[in-house]
């Protein structure tokens, strides 16, 4: 933290992104086009079949729904930037419009969380108490848990947002990442950046870790319940109906909690870049590929 006085508040920050590899920045676009291509066209296409097909009228379908729009949002918030970026060479984007993005970015992550957890509920309830399942998990119910999984994840990083915009920023302006990241912008603050780590900290505390431990409370009941089932045919079918989402939840938050534990330095920072692809793009790409299989 620098002192901020005598010092002109900066406007905009250079986004380093792959600049260490300009040979291949054209070969990076052509890539990263057709990858959120197919993400918003796999996404896209799940949200119109939950909608138009009957027989996918259920809350397991309706929350993957839910989940496709998400991450169409969630990949569209960072992708276009970056394809742009890539393709003019350049990296400057506004103190504003990087806190927009962080806001989109954010929220949307944050709401995948929710999602995530909502549906591993879900099939905890239709494995572990399959009598009740259609009682416990109405239509109400399931919308209520819809609405707040969005309002979950927005409400966080929008009080996140109203501390980091009292921030001032005045140089340097370079972000070594792929897009705005909240760790690396508020290092770059020149004020008092106490209350809005700790603001961090109790929003994540209190929002993404309950939805967290569900995920893997939910998980660990179902995999209990399952190894019960006498008969191996039996096991196997109650384990393909939540393997897919398994799989989601693994990537998902495996790549995103060794992102945030690695040390941000040297060569690890590379790798930190590369890993956060996973749950950028990666994830949103994979998703309608794991579930239509």
């Amino acid at each position: 933290m620098a002192d901020c006085r005598n010092q002109t508040a900066i406007t905009e920050f250079f986004l380093l992104g792959f600049g260490d590899l300009p040979d291949l920045q054209i070969l990076l676009f052509l890539m990263f086009l057709v990858i959120y291509m197919a993400t918003v066209v796999g996404n896209t296409l799940i949200v119109v079949l939950v909608v138009a097909d009957q027989h996918l009228h259920s809350p397991m379908y309706f929350f993957l729904g839910n989940l496709s729009c998400v991450e169409t949002c969630y990949t569209s918030a960072i992708m276009p930037w970056m394809l742009a970026s890539l393709l003019t060479g350049d990296k400057n984007i506004s103190v504003s419009g990087c806190i927009i993005q962080l806001y989109f970015f954010g929220s949307l992550a944050a709401t995948e969380c929710c999602l995530l957890a909502v549906m591993s509920y879900d099939r905890y309830l239709g494995i572990c108490k399959p009598l009740h399942y259609s009682t416990l998990m109405n239509i109400r119910f399931s919308f209520q848990l819809a609405a707040g999984s969005w309002l979950n994840g927005f409400l966080p990083i929008t009080i996140f947002v109203l501390f980091l915009s009292q921030l001032t920023f005045c140089g340097p302006n370079e972000i070594d990442h792929l897009y705005c990241d909240p760790l690396p912008l508020i290092e770059l603050s020149c004020s008092d950046t106490h209350q809005v780590i700790l603001a961090d900290f109790i929003l994540a505390c209190v929002f993404t870790l309950p939805p967290f431990l569900l995920t893997l409370t939910s998980y660990m009941c179902i995999i209990a319940t399952i190894l019960r089932i006498p008969s191996t045919t039996g096991r196997q079918k109650a384990f393909s109906t939540c393997s897919s989402h398994l799989i989601v939840v693994t990537i998902f938050y495996g790549t995103l909690m060794i992102v945030y534990m690695l040390p941000k330095r040297g060569t690890l920072r590379d790798l930190n870049k590369v890993l956060s692809l996973c749950y950028t793009v990666l994830t949103p790409l994979v998703n309608p590929l794991i579930y239509s299989l």
